[in-house]
C-alpha cells in the first residue's frame, strides 16, 4: 500500500463544482525520502522506509546520522515504513504529493489530541443524573460512575470497566477521505473531512 508522512496544517472549506460547501483538512504532504528498502529475502518482509521533515544534526544521533547518510540525505525527524509499496522505489529518491491525484481515496492515521484525565461524562458519555432520576450507586455527585457491580465476588474491578482517566492521546485512522485537490509546488494535499491531531502535527497518508 503506498504512503507518505504529511504535517497537519489546519482546516478550511471550498465550494466544490455543484456549489455544495466541503469542509476540508489542508496536509504537507512530503516531499519524502526512501531511506530503506526492505525485502522479503533479506529482512523477512517487503517494505519501503520513508523519512520527512529536517532535523538538526546535533539533536542526531551517531547511528541515524550514518542511516540517513547512506541514502545520502540529511537527517529527518519522521521515519515511517509502508508495506507492500505499489511502486518499485530506490535508496534515496523522493516521493512527492504527486502520488495522489483528485478524487482518490486515502486513508489517514494521527495522533488524537490529548485531553488529560478525565470523567466519565466526558470520557465515555455518561449522561449523569440530575435531582430527579438519580441511578443506583449514585449520592449527590451528580458525575460520578456510580455502582462498579463488584461485590464480594469477584472483590476487584474487571478490565475493561468504563471509569475515569487519560483521555485522547491515542492514534486514530479516519478511513475513506476523498482528496478534492492536490497543489504539487507547494506539497498540499486537501482532503475532505477532519483528520485526528493538532495542528503541526505528523500524520500518515495511504493511498
Amino acid at each position: 500500500m503506498s504512503g507518505i508522512i504529511g504535517k497537519k496544517i489546519g482546516m478550511t472549506s471550498i465550494f466544490g463544482a455543484n456549489g455544495k460547501y466541503i469542509p476540508c483538512t489542508v496536509i504537507e504532504a512530503g516531499p519524502c525520502v526512501v531511506t530503506q528498502v526492505k525485502t522479503l529475502e533479506k529482512d523477512g518482509y517487503a517494505s519501503v522506509q520513508l523519512a520527512f521533515d529536517e532535523k538538526k544534526e546535533k539533536h542526531t544521533s551517531s547511528a541515524m546520522k550514518g542511516h540517513f547518510s547512506k541514502a545520502s540525505t540529511t537527517p529527518k525527524r519522521r521515519i515511517v515504513e509502508f508495506k507492500h509499496f505499489e511502486d518499485q522505489k530506490n535508496l534515496g529518491e523522493t516521493v512527492t504529493v504527486e502520488l495522489f491525484a483528485e478524487g482518490d481515496f486515502v486513508d489517514v492515521a494521527g495522533t488524537s489530541k490529548g485531553k488529560g484525565f478525565q470523567g466519565v461524562v466526558k470520557r465515555h458519555n455518561f449522561s449523569g443524573v440530575g435531582h430527579a432520576n438519580k441511578s443506583h450507586g449514585q449520592h449527590d455527585r451528580e458525575r460520578a460512575p456510580g455502582s462498579l457491580g463488584a461485590s464480594s465476588w469477584p472483590s476487584r474491578v474487571f478490565k475493561g470497566m468504563r471509569m475515569a482517566g487519560r483521555m485522547g492521546g491515542n492514534r486514530v485512522k479516519i478511513q475513506n477521505l476523498e482528496v478534492v485537490k492536490v497543489i504539487a509546488d507547494k506539497n498540499l494535499l486537501i482532503v475532505k473531512g477532519s483528520i485526528a491531531g493538532a495542528k503541526g502535527s505528523y500524520v500518515t497518508i495511504e493511498k
